[in-house]
Formats: C-alpha cells, sequence, structure tokens
C-alpha cells in the first residue's frame, strides 16, 4: 500500500437473520460479551466501527476499550487496508509487510478481539496500478477477486471483508475504465462465497455511483454502507440498505475535533442510525475522546485497559 493514511477522504459490520442471499453470522450489532468466565454485558445503540491504520497502530488497540457496563466500546475492527494491485492480466489481492504481520499475528492481534465478541474485517482498496472495485470487465473477472478475498478471509479467521474504491487510478497499465456491472457483480460473488460473512462499503468513488442506482437486491448483499468524509454528517444512499444499517456520521479520532465528533455522535443516535462509524484509533489512551462518544451512543463512558 503506497498510502499510509487517508488524508482528509479515507474509510462491518453486524450479520442479520438467516436469509437467501444475506449475511446469518452471529450479529456485530451491541449486544457485546464481556470478557471471558463473566456474564454477557449488552448495550444498546448503534454498532460502533473502528479502523485501525496497521501501518502504524496495533489492531489490537480496539479491544482495550469497555463500557462502564462491561461491554465492548467497539464492536467491528478493519485492518486498514489490503490492496487491489494489476500483475498485467487481472486484478489480485495483495498485502503490505504490516498488513501480513497483522494477519500472521492473529493469535495477538485477532483472535482476542474476536474472543470479546468484536468482528473483524479486512478493507481492501486500489494501490494506483489501475485495478479496483469498479472496473471489473467480466463476471467471471470479479468472480476471481472474490475467491482471493474469500480465500484470505477464510485463512486467517476473518469476519468479513470492507470494500473501499480509492486510489485505483482507472486507466493506468492500460486498464479499463469503470462500468455500471463491475461492483455488482463483485458483491454478489462475495456473497456467494461466503455466506455468513460480512461485507461492508465505504461510499467513496464510481462504485458508488453505480450502488445509488442498483437495484435492491445487490444492496440486500450487504451489511452496512457508511459516510466516507470525516467530519461530516451524510448517509450513503443505497437501495435495499436501510437506515439500520448505515453510518451518516464520520469520524477520524485523530483529526476529528471532538465537540464535531461528539456532535455527530448525538444527530446519529437521534436521528436513528443504525451504524457509527469512526477510523484511525491510535495507540495509547484515548479512552476520553471515546468515552465523550459512547456517552451519546450508549449513555455509558469508556475505560482504556
Amino acid at each position: 500500500m503506497k498510502k499510509s493514511t487517508k488524508f482528509g477522504i479515507v474509510a462491518a459490520i453486524a450479520a442479520m437473520v438467516a436469509a437467501p442471499l444475506v449475511p446469518s453470522a452471529a450479529t456485530a450489532a451491541p449486544t457485546t460479551a464481556a470478557a471471558a468466565g463473566t456474564a454477557a454485558a449488552t448495550k444498546s445503540g448503534p454498532t460502533s466501527i473502528a479502523y485501525v491504520e496497521v501501518n502504524n497502530d496495533q489492531l489490537a488497540n480496539v479491544g482495550r476499550y469497555t463500557l462502564s457496563g462491561g461491554a465492548n466500546a467497539f464492536d467491528v475492527a478493519i485492518i486498514f487496508a489490503a490492496n487491489i494491485n494489476w500483475n498485467g492480466s487481472k486484478a489480485v489481492l495483495v498485502n503490505n509487510d504490516k498488513v501480513q504481520a497483522t494477519l500472521d499475528n492473529a493469535a495477538t492481534q485477532i483472535k482476542p478481539l474476536q474472543a470479546k465478541g468484536i468482528k473483524v474485517s479486512l478493507s481492501v482498496l486500489g494501490n494506483h496500478q489501475g485495478a479496483g472495485i469498479a472496473n471489473f470487465p467480466t463476471q467471471a473477472a470479479a468472480s476471481d477477486f472474490a475467491s482471493q478475498i474469500a480465500a484470505t478471509v477464510s485463512k486467517y479467521g476473518l469476519d468479513g471483508v470492507d470494500l473501499d474504491d480509492e486510489y485505483s487510478d482507472y486507466g493506468a497499465n492500460g486498464t479499463p475504465q469503470p462500468n455500471q456491472q463491475s461492483i455488482g457483480w463483485l458483491i454478489t460473488a462475495l456473497r456467494a462465497q461466503m455466506p455468513g460473512k460480512l461485507i461492508s462499503f465505504y461510499d467513496i468513488g464510481p462504485a458508488s455511483s453505480s450502488l445509488s442506482s442498483s437495484s435492491s437486491t445487490i444492496g440486500s448483499k450487504l451489511d452496512y454502507a457508511w459516510n466516507p468524509y470525516y467530519g461530516t454528517y451524510s448517509a450513503p444512499s443505497i437501495p435495499g440498505l436501510g437506515k439500520d444499517r448505515l453510518s451518516a456520521a464520520a469520524v477520524d479520532i485523530q483529526n476529528t475535533a471532538q465537540s464535531t465528533a461528539v456532535s455527530l455522535a448525538s444527530r446519529t443516535k437521534a436521528d436513528g442510525y443504525g451504524v457509527f462509524m469512526t477510523y484511525n484509533l491510535p495507540g495509547g489512551d484515548k479512552s476520553a475522546y471515546v468515552s465523550a462518544l459512547t456517552q451519546q451512543l450508549y449513555g455509558q463512558a469508556a475505560t482504556y485497559r
């Protein structure tokens, strides 16, 4: 990955009741378990998302935030980010050394989160080589890339994938321009190959435009989608995806002013959106910032352990 941080516009995911083409994994909604050996702790409010730039910070930090009632402050942790590269003939899934290290160290970075009830997904986005989620030329090409994602999710015991249409530089290396069918082909193939896994969408790029005019059949195969512009409030519009699975808010924990983030959390709760997306959770104790959010979302303070 050539970019270590998303400057301004960077970056799931709860599963739903089993139904055809819809995930049936254990929910990532706010009914999280406390530490092993204790009674289950619950919270009521939006599903909280935490992207982590693993080039700089440890994914395991997500699990260190706990609400005063014992539930997890965050419900879904997203590894940012694997890449879509171009090998001269097709799109290939590639991990940089930090992403690969996170996957290889699943025993310390992934499984402890999952043991707490936190879902872990892998973000996938372009790498300036012309390949991306919006320009698969055929359904077979999209299915091939979906198979690569599914294999990685299975190999490392992940809970799903997050799709991000950034940094692809469509047209580079003779690659095709985006088309309307590509993202639908990919989502359909992922849902077929990863039943019960989470599929989220970072609502940006040509893939966003395609989904906004897609059929509700495609939208129903997604778990969540969120606003990609930090410090703003604007819900994605994807047919088949209700507000219970959308985040209108977008917060960069290291760059969005706390007062702005609190306002976005308050609006999220008041407007009945079912997801609250945060990005760039750093190492160290940020419990004052996180707690300011969880007080709005769940009526509980957060501590860092």
